[in-house]
């Protein structure tokens, strides 16, 4: 048969496909037809999407094998069903997760690693708790992979993922919940169809230590095996990521990362720091950005809906700390 290259991929990535993921062209549809006809064993989950293009990037996540992929679709959609106060609203512009976007949760290069994957970066204390639960700094990442993994290159070389400690301080760790965390490895590691090629922790306090050792045993091995714990060791990182893909936080040669750049790309030529969003922050904000009226309706307004779901994520976040001081 003739060879033929998927559309949106590269010669290069079509080869690393059937090299490393097992992919190819021209069994496609019969393996995306083998998941599908998977689904009629899973009534109790309703599989809101099953066309080719969403069904073959679940496949590129687990190479193929198709029980596993079934497995893992399953959980995408199961994961949805039990979470539902997660994923209503889940869009660019619901406050909450702009707020979180804004923040820089995630950050996200522009410039792929050595190895094509995209880097997603975390500035764990930038998390300000007044401002942002932990669901919502989830749920912005769970978006924004949702707007990447669009993309068949990154569906094939997948992600990597850096997470810098530095001042990350005790009392924001001990936001930390045994299952908050578990939600969270939960969304990423098994019930999204990426694939991440590395883990990375900088910086990390004696606690975020802690913290891993009580998270490994819900971790697969081969999460494990991909976190790697740089502490203040630079040169570690950059053997694994050259410094020409990193910014200058990290060692690298590029200029410092831009906050608020990933937060532009997804909400697109409209996007503005001064629109009204910026009002519902605090009312410090309002009164320097607009100082007329108008404000307190909105801060009312903004205030309501976030009590509504901080009553939600309550009972989630109140459950026992990781770290307590005796």
């Amino acid at each position: 048969m003739m060879n033929h290259v998927p559309p949106g991929l590269s010669s290069e990535t079509t080869e690393k496909a059937r090299l490393e993921l097992n992919e190819n062209p021209d069994t496609l549809h019969q393996d995306i037809q083998q998941v599908r006809d998977m689904i009629v064993t899973r009534p109790d989950i309703g599989f809101l999407r099953t066309d080719d293009d969403f069904i073959l990037r679940f496949l590129r996540a687990r190479k193929f094998d198709h029980v596993e992929t079934f497995r893992l679709l399953a959980q995408y959609f199961q994961f949805r069903q039990q979470n539902l106060d997660m994923f209503q609203s889940f869009k660019v512009d619901d406050p909450s997760i702009k707020r979180a976007l804004m923040d820089g949760f995630p950050g996200v290069l522009e410039a792929p690693d050595q190895h094509g994957r995209k880097i997603l970066i975390l500035f764990a204390s930038n998390w300000d708790q007044s401002r942002n639960s932990f669901i919502d700094i989830l749920r912005a990442i769970l978006l924004s992979l949702e707007v990447l993994i669009e993309n068949p290159e990154l569906q094939i070389n997948g992600f990597t993922l850096i997470i810098d400690w530095s001042n990350f301080s005790f009392k924001q760790a001990s936001k930390l919940t045994p299952n908050i965390l578990k939600l969270a490895i939960e969304g990423l590691q098994d019930s999204f169809p990426a694939r991440f090629g590395g883990i990375h922790f900088v910086n990390q306090p004696w606690y975020i230590h802690a913290m891993y050792t009580i998270i490994k045993p819900f971790l697969k091995d081969k999460t494990r095996k991909r976190i790697f714990l740089h502490g203040n060791n630079l040169n570690s990182l950059h053997q694994l990521i050259q410094p020409e893909c990193l910014p200058s936080e990290f060692g690298g040669t590029l200029p410092p990362y831009d906050m608020g750049m990933w937060a532009r790309t997804l909400l697109g030529p409209d996007y503005n720091d001064e629109t009204e969003y910026t009002l519902t922050y605090d009312a410090l904000h309002v009164r320097e950005s607009c100082g007329g009226g108008g404000e307190k309706d909105m801060m009312k307004r903004s205030q309501s809906t976030v009590e509504a779901a901080a009553l939600r994520q309550m009972d989630r976040e109140t459950s026992t700390p990781l770290l307590a001081l005796d």
